[in-house]
């Protein structure tokens, strides 16, 4: 089969992580001798911040570490019934223009022989309900929502039609542990300081603690204002910028424990909803210690997979457990990478969305298998 992802943008995950879930299951759909090609906006936000921050380079990285990805990019006289008129599977994510959106659902309803699936991976249906109100979802087959309390909001506005949830995950053939890698730090952080959704949890879960245990502690994202900076600096907290995604294993297998600081829209209105770092983190095998949400869903086995910190004061006690005992740090990192084979990689969603397309009779089921 074909399969055309309409994306914010492939090439680049410049604050941008469902960039890093896409590659995974398109990558999987290609060994499994599936088409996939992706398509991104010429001028898409994270793109153009990307080569601000760091030039054609990082652009001619991604090519060279991703070399069996294909992504096109389009503007305003671009024209989407021919890009997609031997697909049969679209998938549009949320963060595409409403006017893309809405022509693509109008091809559908005017007799394109391809399944049409919205794809939801933010918070906006809480956050910014009257954006998601306004889309044209009334031609779309599918709506994956990427966690069940999200889902539910879909079913009871009534966005769409046959919602399912679809978590994001780690792609293991990128994100696996490396032993072979000499540890160079204790705490590493990867996250963006983001709107100011989670600014006074990343002092209080990962600044003072680090500064309290004198950790040697790196700190790798975007869009940290200069206050932010200042603060890293004072607890003497190494910051290192954007980093790319296909690095990250190795920034993981250089330090001996991470952390997770959800956002606050997360925590307090779609609970269940891990960001994709989690997953990518336990993938490494590094051990991790998280910040408070709600396994709702029951995702991980929260003290064995990973430790919950109830607060900063809790964090640090953990950070110092965790650093002080070898056996402790063995345990949670092969319980964490257990629990992403079992069940969270980037080859599980496939199956999933294989399932799914079968369900709604969009494919045939011997599909699945492969």
């Amino acid at each position: 089969m074909k399969f055309v992802f309409y994306t914010h943008s492939l090439v680049s995950d410049w604050n941008h992580g469902n960039a890093h879930f896409l590659r995974g299951v398109m990558r999987d759909l290609i060994r499994r001798g599936h088409e996939a090609v992706a398509l991104e906006p010429a001028n898409s936000w994270s793109r153009e911040n990307l080569l601000r921050d760091r030039g054609t380079e990082a652009v001619e990285a991604f090519h060279r570490t991703f070399p069996e990805l294909r992504s096109l990019t389009y503007g305003r006289e671009f024209d989407h019934e021919m890009a997609i008129a031997d697909a049969d599977v679209v998938i549009v994510h949320e963060w595409t223009d409403p006017a893309v959106i809405a022509q693509l659902g109008k091809v559908r309803r005017q007799g394109g022989e391809f399944t049409l699936i919205f794809h939801d991976t933010h918070h906006r249906a809480v956050s910014a309900k009257e954006d998601i109100a306004s889309l044209d979802l009334q031609d779309y087959d599918l709506v994956l929502a990427f966690g069940e309390t999200l889902r539910q909001r879909y079913l009871r506005a009534g966005w769409g039609r046959n919602v399912f949830t679809w978590h994001e995950a780690a792609d293991d053939v990128l994100f696996k542990p490396s032993p072979e890698v000499d540890k160079e730090g204790d705490l590493i952080w990867i996250g963006n300081w983001g709107d100011d959704e989670r600014s006074g949890e990343i002092i209080s879960f990962l600044v003072e603690p680090s500064r309290r245990l004198q950790l040697k502690t790196a700190v790798r994202g975007v869009r940290y204002p200069p206050h932010a900076l200042e603060a890293l600096k004072k607890a003497n907290i190494d910051y290192g910028g954007w980093i790319a995604n296909a690095l990250v294993p190795r920034a993981f297998a250089q330090h001996r424990v991470t952390i997770h600081i959800p956002r606050r829209p997360y925590v307090e209105a779609l609970p269940g909803i891990p960001t994709i770092r989690v997953f990518e983190a336990l993938a490494c095998g590094i051990p991790l210690i998280s910040a408070p949400w709600d396994d709702v869903e029951q995702l991980f086995r929260p003290g064995k997979d990973f430790l919950f910190a109830k607060d900063g004061n809790d964090m640090a006690r953990l950070l110092r457990d965790v650093l002080s005992d070898p056996s402790l740090s063995a345990e949670l990192a092969a319980s964490g990478l257990e629990a992403i084979r079992a069940r969270h990689t980037c080859h599980h969603r496939v199956d999933e969305l294989l399932a799914m397309l079968a369900q709604v009779g969009a494919t045939p089921v011997s599909e699945v298998a492969l």
